[in-house]
Order: structure tokens, then sequence, then C-alpha cells
């Protein structure tokens, strides 16, 4: 992406809260028109005021789409291709992490569903205007929790066993899956766009919510001191991957501390995991197949 962003247009995901919002600001702040993707209307109506207040001059919509459910995907699609001529930017950030057990408005399991369904059918249906963009980038938000991940191909929704923690590692390792084949087909097809992934460390925003309510004030301060980054922090990672002049496509990106749970941006090696390619082909097909949602790469 060429660093004259003026012009530009990005759609976050998420965009009312945590990393979404913090890297809303950024980015708004850099000229680049901003389409806040956002399930609650008043919150997004809250975060936009926070994003003018300190970029007047910034241009900020608010359009409402659920990752969890497929028709709100189709419908927050259909009306950007219908109103916009370009797309530089997806950044797919929104989520849900450890859930009790329960179902999207298709019927699958929460996680699963929002944060990697949702978000797979999002871009396909988004990629014939992100694919005739020029210098175009999909980013994609993973987390350190793939590195405990695997794919239960024969328990996807849940219904043989489900576990908060493992459901949610799974869904992350989804979202590192898919944005790496997504590099390969992009790269094969000889497509300009770009996809790129970062983690925001661990970082204190809605998402994360450490330990119990209940638990001592003085314990939950010292945790986020010392064991979190703010929103702000964990944000530069999204900023980096959606902004570097430098990235090619395929790059993790995330923070350089100690256990990548803080710090600034660098490059960073997904596990082992994340790069099984023939795992990632087995992912993308039941995507395709639970979704009903196929990329068309001009083929």
């Amino acid at each position: 992406m060429s660093q004259n962003f003026s012009g530009k247009t990005a759609v976050i995901t998420g965009a009312n809260s945590g990393i979404g919002l913090e890297a809303a600001k950024v980015l708004a702040g850099m000229g680049i028109h901003i389409i806040m993707a956002v399930r609650n209307e008043a919150k997004g109506v809250v975060a936009r005021k926070e994003i003018l207040a300190l970029h007047p001059a910034a241009t900020v919509e608010i359009r409402m789409l659920d990752v969890a459910d497929l028709a709100s995907v189709r419908t927050f699609a259909d009306e950007i291709l219908r109103d916009f001529a370009a797309l530089d930017l997806l950044i797919n950030n929104a989520g849900v992490m450890m859930p009790p057990y329960s179902k999207t408005k298709d019927g699958f399991e929460m996680q699963f569903g929002s944060n990697h369904l949702g978000h797979f059918a999002l871009t396909a249906l988004l990629f014939p205007l992100i694919d005739r963009t020029p210098d175009s980038r999909i980013v994609t938000t993973g987390s350190l929790a793939h590195n405990r991940g695997s794919i239960d191909f024969e328990n996807l929704d849940g219904s043989k066993g489900y576990k908060a923690k493992k459901f949610y590692n799974q869904s992350k390792l989804a979202n590192m899956l898919f944005a790496l084949e997504l590099d390969r087909l992009l790269k094969k097809h000889g497509s300009g766009t770009i996809s790129v992934i970062c983690h925001p460390g661990v970082s204190a925003t809605n998402i994360f919510k450490l330990g119990k309510k209940d638990a001592p004030l003085f314990l939950r301060n010292l945790a986020n001191k010392y064991y979190l980054q703010p929103p702000a922090m964990g944000a530069l990672a999204t900023v980096h991957a959606a902004t570097a002049p430098d990235l090619t496509g395929g790059e993790y990106i995330g923070p350089d501390g100690p256990g990548r749970r803080k710090g600034y941006p660098s490059l960073e090696t997904p596990h082992p995991s994340a790069l099984d390619e023939e795992v990632a082909k087995q992912l993308w097909k039941v995507s395709e197949e639970l979704t009903g949602v196929k990329f068309d790469f001009g083929e």
C-alpha cells in the first residue's frame, strides 16, 4: 500500500472498541476513510465521536454488521459493493472469546462461526472489489492462542463436547490458516492484493477479561500493569500490518517484547500448526461448504 493514504477506504470489523477502535483512530488520522462495521450501533456512534474528537477532519461512517449472522454479512457486503468503487483495506478484527456454549444464527459454534466463518464469507463477498483496487490489503487479527489450537473437523459445531478455551484456540488457528492460504492463492492467481496477519499480544480489551470480576482490584490492576498492554499499543501491530510499505503478503506481525505479549510491531513466525497447507486446504473447503460462499479469483 502506498504511503499516501488520503482518499483510501478501509473496512474494520468490530471497530467500536478495543483494538479495532484504536486502529481506526490511527488510520483515520492518516486520511483513510473509515467504515466502522459494528454490531451495536449505539456503541458505534460513541466510538465515532471519539475518533472525530481526535481527528475532526476525518471521514468515518458506521455500518451494521454481525459476523455471527451470514445474512447480515451478505447485506453488509452488498451495500459496500453498491456504494464504493474501491476498497483498499479490509481488517477482519471482530471476535468473541471463550463464551459459554452457544451458536450463531446459522447454527455454527459461536467462536468458530464469528471469528472465522463470518470473516471468511465477508472477505470472499468483498473480494471482487478489493481485487480490483490497486495495492489493496486484507488484514486478519490472529492471536497467540493459535499456538495451542488444532482443527477438530469432526466436532466443529461443538455437538460432541465443548470447552470454551479449546474452541477459542481453534478459531484463532483457523484465522491463521485462512489468512496464509488466502495469501498463497492471491499469489498463485497473480492478484495485486496481499493478505497479512497480526496479533495484539495480550491486550486489556473488552474481549479479554482477566479472572473473575470479584477478584481483588489491586490484583487485577497489577496484572493489567505488568502482563497486559493497553489497546492503543496492541493496535500498533494492526496498523503496521495495514500500512507498512515493505510487506509483501503472508507476514505475521506481533509485539516484540517477552513472550510476544507486549511491545512494538515486529515480524514473527507462526506456530507450525498454522503452516500446515493440507489442513489449510481442508479448512478452506469446509468453510466454503458451511458458508455457501466461494472466492472468485477470476477463473
